[in-house]
């Protein structure tokens, strides 16, 4: 009998040595995974909204050509001057290389939102630099492309980080009801 109680003991402890250590594994790659999901997600956000600001800086200066070549309204001209063509063509080939980033990090619905994006935003180029374009020809009208592209954007973006919510803003006109149109 004696012996018998030694080896369900032993048994005993053995078994519990062996769930503790298969617990602990288990809490071990679930934190690891925690960890590695946190610090991808930062990553993505990143390079979202660093892609999400060079949009906006070129096509605020997209813009601004359109102004100085008189087929958009606004106070800001930006004249297509060497210097100013080089500042340009800096943020794009920034653009280019933060594209890239999100290729490897975002998903599908993300990068496809970023090739439509990319699509809208060379349009207002075209128009701004006066390089002839098929389809939508008015400015006003390439911007509302461009606008709905960003927010698919930013939606699909949105999506992949987890964030709650479908919408990210209540439909606002374009143009703004106080501008005088030609």
């Amino acid at each position: 009998m004696e012996i018998t109680s030694q080896v369900l003991t032993l048994i005993g402890v053995a078994t519990g040595a062996a769930v503790s250590f298969v617990v602990s594994a288990m809490n071990e790659r679930t934190r690891w995974n925690r960890q590695q999901s946190v610090r991808w997600d930062e990553r993505r956000l990143s390079a979202y909204s660093e892609y999400a600001y060079v949009v906006k800086e070129l096509s605020n200066q997209y813009r601004q050509m359109a102004i100085a070549r008189g087929i958009a309204a606004g106070s800001v001209a930006l004249a297509p001057t060497g210097p100013a063509l080089e500042a340009v063509a800096a943020v794009e080939t920034r653009r280019s290389a933060l594209a890239e980033s999100l290729w490897l990090l975002g998903d599908v619905e993300a990068n496809t939102a970023v090739v439509k994006l990319n699509y809208a935003l060379w349009h207002l180029e075209y128009l701004a630099c006066g390089i002839p374009t098929t389809g939508i020809a008015t400015w006003d009208e390439a911007y509302i492309e461009f606008r709905e592209a960003h927010n698919n954007f930013l939606l699909a973006a949105r999506h992949d980080l987890g964030v709650q919510g479908t919408r990210i803003r209540h439909e606002v006109p374009w143009p703004p009801p106080w501008r005088v149109t030609d």
